[in-house]
């Protein structure tokens, strides 16, 4: 059962940075963030209904799904659109896997795991393998460049989401709350907090009617928000946010393969180095980890 969650995770989630970049464009990204989610949410709650599950919570427990709407289906998909404007999606995927160094030292913070020698190797591995990629960034910083900009922005988005994936395992381990509910519901408000950013940034509410951006939403709303985070808080659920990062080590391939076959992206010998020195530093990490 572990292993069928951790494919269609890797491949929804692998696959769903293309649909991201093919969403940016005509529509403001927290625009289409708010038409994600809230079809996202719609389908989550109709499945809730479907299968009879309860829904009525207590108002301490909605402040927890709140918290990891925010982190999880709010600020972490804003920020990662943003960056995705200045970053091939396949270079923001690898940024991004690097939540599962965040997801081990969060968890060491909240449930008292010890850090192991490894995993500082792996830490130390991945954030080398970081710098390697982005080396023209770091050499020259410059926040007026777009690969500097688009480089802190999947950082920052990246965080965003650890935090939600711990919110996530405090509240399954924690609150004993249900992972398909607490989603329809972190959805919902996740939604709402992205209408609210829309707001205060006066932005319009228009539509494209293309199949490009209507496929890509759909793939979003419905195979990497609906099931893939299901799939994936599941496994976080089971075996633990370190462990179950081990996603991260696998959807990247996918991300850049596209990225390189869609986007044109030139691999160079220091995308190579960077890239795999990222993806053995996820090995390390995770080769023996226990259970939260």
């Amino acid at each position: 059962m572990n292993a069928a969650l951790y494919i269609a995770t890797v491949l929804f989630w692998g696959t769903s940075w293309l649909a991201v970049k093919l969403h940016l464009g005509v529509v403001a990204p927290e625009v289409s963030l708010v038409y994600r989610f809230a079809i996202a949410a719609v389908l989550t709650f109709a499945i809730c209904l479907c299968l009879r599950k309860p829904m009525r919570f207590s108002l301490i427990q909605h402040g927890f799904m709140a918290v990891q709407g925010l982190f999880l289906f709010s600020t972490n998909f804003y920020l990662i659109y943003l960056g995705t404007q200045y970053l091939t999606s396949g270079l923001v995927a690898v940024v991004f896997s690097l939540v599962v160094v965040f997801n081990i030292f969060g968890q060491a913070l909240l449930f008292r795991t010890p850090i192991e020698a490894r995993v500082l190797l792996g830490a130390a591995l991945g954030l080398a393998g970081l710098v390697v990629v982005f080396w023209p960034e770091v050499a020259a910083f410059d926040l007026t460049k777009d690969g500097t900009r688009g480089l802190l922005l999947a950082l920052a988005g990246t965080l965003s989401a650890s935090l939600g994936m711990l919110t996530s395992a405090w509240n399954q381990s924690r609150r004993a709350l249900p992972v398909f509910q607490t989603n329809a519901y972190g959805m919902m408000y996740g939604a709402i907090l992205t209408l609210g950013i829309c707001l205060v940034n006066g932005s319009p509410f228009n539509f494209d009617p293309s199949p490009i951006y209507i496929g890509a939403l759909l793939h979003l709303a419905v195979l990497a928000s609906v099931v893939a985070f299901w799939t994936y808080l599941t496994l976080v659920g089971r075996i633990g946010a370190g462990r179950a990062g081990y996603v991260t080590a696998v959807f990247p391939l996918v991300a850049l393969t596209l990225s390189t076959l869609v986007e044109s992206y030139v691999w160079s010998a220091a995308a190579v180095l960077g890239v795999g020195l990222i993806m053995l530093g996820n090995i390390a990490i995770l080769g023996k980890a226990k259970p939260a």
